[in-house]
């Protein structure tokens, strides 16, 4: 039986793009999914961006700019961003309160109920939506209801359960880079697809299989 890895950050506007195609195909395609969130590069390569060059950065949200008009995707810089970072320097934090939350509550999504696609969807939508501040009041509890789960119960089996959901971490992070450091990252049977640009050539490789749902 095939299989399909989903590798995703909150952080990355790319993940984001994908995000609504890839529950479409979850849902329109007979494939056992697993949904596996890794931190971002700013936390696992913490010199990432003060190693890259200048033209970079500029690219990145040029590009991303033009890939949400394309795919007709709100998109908004995220206020605040959850990563803690000198964007002029490229330097990173090392305490990093959003991530870290961000990390917890995603993997008890998954592990609680396989439902991280759907959590990562709700609140990646408030993230890169345009939702100011995000990360206080309800929008949190709000987008863990949209994925049919409480934000209370999925704190508490975050903070009951650290140690479960660290290897959890690790193994998601360890089995992607097996394939490739980036995300979004998708990988049907040890065939690795990375980046939203290349959902259209999953979904090829999902019909040669013969995997569309009747």
């Amino acid at each position: 039986m095939s299989t399909l890895e989903i590798y995703w950050s909150f952080r990355s506007p790319y993940s984001y793009l994908a995000i609504d195609r890839l529950a479409e195909i979850v849902r329109d395609y007979d494939v056992p999914a697993a949904f596996r969130f890794v931190r971002p590069l700013a936390m696992r390569e913490p010199t990432f961006f003060e190693r890259n060059r200048p033209q970079w950065l500029p690219y990145l949200f040029k590009d991303v700019m033009r890939e949400s008009a394309r795919l007709g995707i709100r998109f908004a810089p995220p206020r605040p961003d959850p990563i803690s970072m000198n964007m002029g320097t490229g330097k990173v934090d090392a305490a990093q309160p959003l991530m870290d939350r961000l990390m917890g509550l995603g993997i008890s999504a998954e592990e609680m109920q396989k439902a991280g696609l759907a959590f990562a969807r709700a609140v990646s939508h408030r993230i890169w939506g345009g939702t100011e501040n995000w990360h206080e009041g309800r929008h949190l509890a709000e987008a863990a209801e949209e994925a049919g789960l409480s934000l209370a119960s999925l704190e508490d089996f975050a903070r009951d359960n650290k140690e479960a959901i660290g290897a959890a971490l690790k193994r998601n992070e360890d089995a992607q880079m097996a394939q490739h450091w980036g995300v979004p990252l998708m990988v049907l049977d040890d065939e690795p697809f990375f980046g939203q640009d290349r959902l259209d050539s999953l979904v090829w490789r999902l019909d040669l299989k013969s995997l569309k749902k009747k």
